[in-house]
């Protein structure tokens, strides 16, 4: 195996575990945040996708965009399942792109992040978008513990 399907493998397993968590959250459940200040479960989930998405057009254009326009934006949330067969295509997409690069663009492409304090190489990048949604998915398994929704198993 080499660098770049290391990356798309950690990628898949990623979203892999982010889904089981996703999916065993009973749509009653879905607006329950832990404080006025916080995402609802809905508005982590959105945000996620929304994320890769981001990141996969700062990642073609080499750095942050100066601006954009998200598919998101003004479709509402249904269920899980449907966030996820619309997130489906630029899924695929950022996946492909990612399996485009070389070894060599890892260490030698430069992603442009200045405007929030970063200037990465594009395999450093690509590790803090899968790490964003990690994050994210610890998140809402102490959402679940918190408001007493069975959590599933990820560690399998």
């Amino acid at each position: 195996m080499n660098a770049i399907e290391v990356i798309v493998l950690n990628f898949e397993e990623v979203r892999r575990r982010s889904v089981k968590i996703w999916e065993s959250i009973p749509e009653a459940s879905l607006d329950w945040k832990p404080d006025q200040h916080a995402l609802s479960i809905k508005e982590m989930v959105r945000h996620v996708l929304e994320s890769e998405h981001y990141y996969h057009l700062a990642l073609l254009n080499k750095g942050s965009l100066a601006a954009y326009e998200s598919p998101y934006e003004n479709r509402a949330f249904t269920t899980v399942a449907d966030e996820l067969a619309f997130a489906q295509s630029y899924r695929k997409q950022f996946l492909q792109t990612v399996m485009s690069f070389s070894e060599e663009d890892l260490s030698k492409v430069e992603i442009d992040r200045s405007d929030v304090g970063y200037v990465r190489a594009l395999g450093d990048m690509l590790m803090r978008i899968a790490y964003h949604e990690s994050v994210h998915a610890g998140q809402l398994l102490d959402y679940m513990r918190t408001a007493a929704i069975e959590r599933p198993k990820v560690w399998d």
